[in-house]
């Protein structure tokens, strides 16, 4: 491995040293590998969960937070999306509450 470190001491893994120690893990147990790669377990952890919900790209760096501030911006358009739907929704059962009073015959020939 060739695995890089910053001058603070931070070890920084490539997207492929990432997946061989994690499937290192799964076949000689957690504990050992962490061990022989100094790793802390919740890095370990923190790179399963990354490769569970992502995928492969996952392990890349900076791709989570791309996919993270996507996911953010599609919520906010969603919520914008969800009241405008609402103010429509209720302008519609106003004007329909104007109609029936308005005409009280329509009601009654439904």
């Amino acid at each position: 491995m060739c695995m890089e470190t910053t001058e603070k001491g931070i070890k920084k893994f490539s997207k492929d040293e990432k997946q061989k120690i994690l499937a290192e893990a799964e076949h000689n147990g957690v504990k050992v590998t962490l061990a022989k790669y100094n790793l802390y377990p919740a890095t370990f952890y923190y790179w399963r969960k990354k490769l569970t919900v992502y995928g492969e790209e996952g392990l890349s760096h900076q791709v989570v937070k791309n996919h993270e501030s996507l996911i953010k911006r599609l919520e906010k358009e969603n919520e914008a999306l969800k009241l405008l739907l609402a103010e429509k929704e209720l302008e519609s059962r106003l004007k329909d509450e104007l109609l029936k009073k308005k005409y009280p015959e329509m009601k009654k020939k439904r």
